[in-house]
């Protein structure tokens, strides 16, 4: 055997058990989780109304200013906006906001930060 017909049965044995565990390797699941375990979860999307009720914070209200079109909330933490519990005050975005609460009721609420203020975009009694 000549050594050109050595090399080239050596390359292509090399690729061949390349190509083997790369198989092997690319039909195993990376953990037990990515199993699908039978698929059972196809077609049970989340619904968009799910999402964004987990964007909302939890909040009770403490004052209304409808002239300053102002809320006074003690919320649980908003995850949007990276902030803690407290009790602050938010602009409205719409000032029927306000005719829709009563101080000490429960809410959940969507809030942003426009113009170095922060503000409720979303209020609705919580469940």
């Amino acid at each position: 055997m000549s050594p050109r017909t050595c090399f080239v049965g050596a390359a292509l044995s090399a690729v061949a058990a390349a190509l083997l565990v790369a198989g092997t390797v690319w039909a195993q699941p990376a953990s037990p989780a990515d199993s699908h375990a039978g698929h059972a979860g196809h077609g049970t999307a989340a619904p968009a109304a799910s999402a964004a009720a987990a964007d909302l914070a939890d909040g009770e209200v403490r004052r209304i200013d409808r002239e300053g079109r102002k809320l006074t909330l003690r919320h649980g933490e908003i995850r949007s906006l990276s902030m803690p519990p407290m009790t602050m005050v938010f602009q409205v975005a719409d000032p029927a906001f306000l005719d829709r609460v009563k101080v000490g009721d429960k809410v959940r609420f969507r809030a942003d930060q426009k113009d170095g203020a922060y503000r409720v975009t979303d209020l609705q009694p919580a469940p």
